[in-house]
């Protein structure tokens, strides 16, 4: 079908002129859509040529009388190489969502607990980081508050890179930490809860209103560790959408126009997650498998002591090296949530 539609837009693009042309926004849109069917279906056709040079290149080899162990150590590693970039294309099938193809906003809340939990929320920070960094991904900090003792009371994250929201939606939920604590004294153990939520970036071109009437601003002195790192201003921005109460901040910047263009980014980001739910929540009633996968669940833990696994409790998938897992290893959960929930996933 992609194929098709792709045949479809070249022919009504090689037409020229035209009504199309006349609007330049629904030019836009065809073009965007030829460059998306494009990324899809190159990758399809370069894979499948692979194959058949390599099904070619196969056979010559075994009409050869004498064993060429050069071309065949050449071929059993291409074969490896497909088989990869197999599995790649196969998982980039599954991000077919509306938003999956967006950067993405990642905000990490601590639970209950204090100092245990924001510790927690802070390990969880680098893990995200290093698994956008193993990805190619930019990483950017957008709001963060530090903990008294240790750690960190809300973080929010700007993860830019094609499909990281498609990815990192299977992270959106409840993760559990379980521990000896390094904060205890008498070296119990504990139980720690994050909260982890994963908005596509919105594009600017897509309508989102936000009346100046709606807002209700407020500035403030950035929070910091300290000396130079503390701002003299109030340069750090809050914003208060009033008619739906979501409250965005951003302290990154010393500018604080920067600060106040960065929180209207991130509100409306979540104003369009606000009304993807919405639009989903008419489709509930007949979709009643999306429970399952909803915001609030617990969905991963992490256990430390007294011995190590880290169980996905939504796809079963178990990992024992969970400090490969904390450095960034995230793919396998990830892979094992799109195989099983990727058609449902929001």
């Amino acid at each position: 079908m992609k194929a098709a539609r792709l045949a479809e837009l070249e022919r009504t693009m090689a037409e020229g002129g035209g009504a199309l042309w006349t609007d330049q926004e629904r030019a836009r849109k065809v073009v965007e859509e030829v460059k998306s069917l494009k990324r899809w279906l190159e990758p399809y056709h370069a894979l499948r040529k692979r194959v058949d040079d390599g099904r070619e290149l196969s056979e010559l080899f075994e009409a050869e009388s004498h064993v060429d162990l050069a071309m065949q150590r050449g071929l059993e590693e291409e074969a490896e190489r497909i088989a990869g970039d197999l599995e790649t294309l196969e998982l980039q099938h599954m991000l077919q969502g509306q938003d999956d193809a967006r950067n993405a906003l990642l905000t990490i809340h601590p639970g209950a607990g204090g100092t245990e939990s924001q510790d927690w929320a802070e390990m969880l920070t680098r893990m995200y980081t290093r698994w956008a960094e193993r990805h190619g991904f930019a990483v950017e900090v957008l709001d963060l508050e530090t903990g008294e003792e240790a750690g960190i009371k809300r973080v929010e994250l700007e993860v830019r890179g094609r499909y990281a929201y498609g990815l990192l939606k299977a992270e959106i939920g409840v993760h559990r930490l379980v521990r000896i604590s390094p904060y205890d004294a008498q070296s119990r153990r504990h139980t720690s809860f994050a909260s982890v939520m994963v908005y596509p970036e919105v594009d600017e071109d897509i309508e989102i209103e936000i009346r100046d009437d709606d807002l209700r601003v407020d500035v403030f002195r950035a929070s910091g560790k300290g000396g130079q790192h503390v701002n003299k201003t109030s340069s750090a921005v809050r914003i208060t959408h009033l008619p739906t109460g979501i409250v965005v901040q951003c302290q990154n910047e010393r500018s604080q126009f920067k600060n106040k263009a960065t929180a209207l980014k991130m509100l409306k980001a979540r104003l369009y997650e606000r009304a993807v739910k919405e639009r989903e929540a008419k489709k509930a009633e007949h979709d009643k498998q999306k429970t399952d996968i909803a915001f609030g669940n617990q969905i991963r833990s992490y256990v430390f002591q007294p011995y190590t696994m880290v169980n996905d409790h939504r796809t079963e998938l178990k990992v024992t090296d969970v400090q490969k897992v904390m450095d960034g290893d995230l793919d396998p959960f990830i892979e094992a949530f799109l195989r099983r929930f990727g058609s449902k996933a929001a």
